[in-house]
């Protein structure tokens, strides 16, 4: 081992010759290197093996043809250092990196080209040997790889599934994509079961979401990550698959919120709603955390489901509980809610006041909309048989039929309910009694007249 007095002069050596061929430049960073160098080699000689003289010497010489971009000049020293001081500085691996690709990059030779590869690789296992950061270091190594070499899928899923085991939810977003399609692609060639797939979709996306949610400054790398892996992942996000891998983890862990947001989030997202696990998901995670809008797909899941009544339990909670949270920022969602409450009541229940509860309950949400009164004259136009008992009263109640469909029309922003609603009114204007009827009844045009039974309301007599 030289001393630091010999390693000192011959850092002074280099530096006069480096003067005396008139590069001054070069001499300020020789002398900026060896004292740098001394500083660091009075702390740790022992990093610098056997002739710590030639690490000096072959250092400043390759940073200083490495500042210059003359990767060919600067390899050899490099490699002098990468093999005899492979612990003087961390540089060695990020220039080495850059240098080797650069010879990878203007060979011709298939041969020498797959060997820089192979250069490559070891430069990061050393790196990680001597300085450690593995996991990091190893989704570095798998990215260099992906580029030059695409067709490794074993090394680059190995490489990848390390990194994010050692890393976490710190994985970067490009190992998580390359270890996303290195899945598939294995998968394919039934070198990996068909749920390593599901398997690394979820992980894949619970690291991202974590990392957009936590490191929004991130978002530039994860969110193509996100959108690229979700298109991967679509041809094998079926229902059938979905459910096979989140089923029993919901039995296992059924009161475990966050996978169950997990399950209803990844069961939307592939259309698969109509599903017995999203509606157990959704159904458990709704009792554990009682929100307007998980109220509000639960009365979803129950219509579709044709339990009626339990859509519309439902449907009520989640009015009440918009309410509770902040009626203004859910106006539009209660005034929905009602309205499916009273869709239900009048076309499956058949239940008509209560349907026109729901209805004018709508109309005082959103008095400008029109749809809740078309509805309750659909009701009444349906009631007219049940109304009355003779020629005139059992016509009344398109009276009262088409006094809502005039009031939607005047009062509806939207101009399809306006011409909906002169179409309803225009065609049950048809079935008024004639004048005949009228007189023989004993009965006047333009009287006012109560239609009965559940309707219950005040109209005007009118002829067709």
């Amino acid at each position: 081992m030289k001393t630091l007095r010999s390693i000192a002069m011959t850092a002074l050596g280099v530096l006069m010759i480096a003067i005396l061929a008139g590069k001054p430049e070069t001499a300020q960073a020789s002398l900026a290197n060896a004292a740098d160098l001394s500083a660091v080699l009075e702390q740790q000689d022992q990093r610098y093996g056997e002739d710590s003289v030639q690490c000096v010497r072959n250092w400043s010489l390759y940073a200083e043809y490495y500042r210059q971009r003359n990767y060919e000049m600067a390899y050899e020293p490099w490699k002098y250092m990468f093999e005899s001081c492979p612990l003087a500085t961390l540089n060695i691996y990020i220039h080495g990196a850059n240098i080797i690709k650069h010879f990878y990059n203007t060979e011709t030779d298939p041969a020498r080209r797959e060997a820089w590869v192979d250069t490559l690789m070891m430069v990061y296992d050393q790196r990680i040997e001597m300085f450690g950061e593995e996991g990091r270091v190893l989704g570095r190594k798998a990215a260099d790889l992906y580029q030059l070499q695409p067709s490794a899928v074993q090394e680059l899923y190995d490489l990848c599934e390390r990194s994010i085991e050692l890393e976490g939810m710190n994985a970067g977003a490009d190992v998580l994509l390359i270890n996303f399609q290195s899945t598939i692609r294995l998968a394919d060639a039934a070198l990996l079961e068909q749920e390593t797939i599901l398997e690394a979709y979820d992980r894949a996306t619970n690291i991202i979401e974590y990392n957009l949610e936590h490191n929004p400054g991130d978002a530039r790398f994860y969110n193509p990550a996100k959108n690229n892996i979700r298109a991967m992942f679509e041809p094998y996000a079926t229902c059938d698959n979905l459910a096979a891998v989140y089923g029993p983890r919901f039995e296992s862990n059924p009161e475990d919120v966050e996978l169950l947001e997990r399950i209803t989030s990844i069961l939307d997202n592939a259309g698969c709603t109509n599903e017995e696990l999203f509606y157990e998901t959704t159904k458990k995670l709704h009792e554990i955390q009682p929100e307007g809008e998980s109220a509000f797909l639960m009365g979803r899941l129950e219509n579709n489901r044709e339990s009626y009544r339990d859509a519309i339990r439902y449907y009520q909670q989640a009015v009440d509980l918009f309410v509770e949270e902040n009626e203004e920022a859910y106006i539009d969602r209660i005034f929905r809610a009602s309205w499916l409450m009273a869709e239900i009541s009048f076309r499956q229940l058949r239940d008509l006041p209560q349907a026109r509860r729901y209805a004018r309950q709508a109309h005082q949400i959103n008095p400008t909309d029109g749809r809740p009164l078309l509805l309750i004259g659909e009701m009444y136009a349906e009631s007219a048989n049940e109304c009355g008992d003779d020629d005139v009263t059992k016509k009344a109640a398109f009276w009262t039929a088409v006094d809502k469909f005039e009031e939607a029309q005047n009062i509806a922003e939207e101009e399809a309910v306006r011409e909906r609603a002169e179409q309803l009114a225009s065609t049950f204007r048809q079935y008024f009694p004639n004048n005949e009827e009228i007189f023989f009844h004993g009965y006047t045009v333009g009287e006012t007249f109560r239609v009965e039974c559940w309707i219950n309301r005040t109209t005007r007599i009118r002829a067709r």
